[in-house]
């Protein structure tokens, strides 16, 4: 299984600093991908490099029961970038993908702050 550390990555951003934008991806594998799951492992470390080659970091990746199969949790700079991670992850048509962007609790409470 993929290790990955779950401590959000930092960025800078003037003198403050912020976290990763967060993105959680709800995947329900194709006839294809099911066909293709002796190569689960090779498809999860090709993914990781994907996420690390845009500038981002797989935080987990985990199979579940219930309505999808897999869940996997990764950092991405910016909302264009999580697109284009998501858009080559697709390329293979292993799964069906939905993707959510997801606010950290700081994150969250932050933004109620302004309301």
């Amino acid at each position: 299984m993929v290790h990955a550390s779950t401590e959000p990555t930092r960025r800078r951003a003037g003198s403050h600093h912020h976290l990763m934008p967060h993105y959680v991806t709800l995947m329900r594998w194709t006839s294809q991908g099911v066909a293709g799951l002796p190569a689960w492992r090779e498809r999860v470390e090709d993914g990781e490099q994907i996420i690390s080659e845009a500038g981002g970091s797989l935080v987990g990746v985990y199979v579940t029961l219930g309505r999808y199969d897999v869940v996997e949790i990764f950092e991405a700079p910016d909302d264009e970038t999580a697109a284009e991670i998501i858009l080559k992850l697709q390329r293979h048509g292993a799964e069906h993908t939905e993707t959510l962007r997801a606010f950290t609790r700081e994150e969250a409470e932050e933004i109620i702050r302004k309301l």
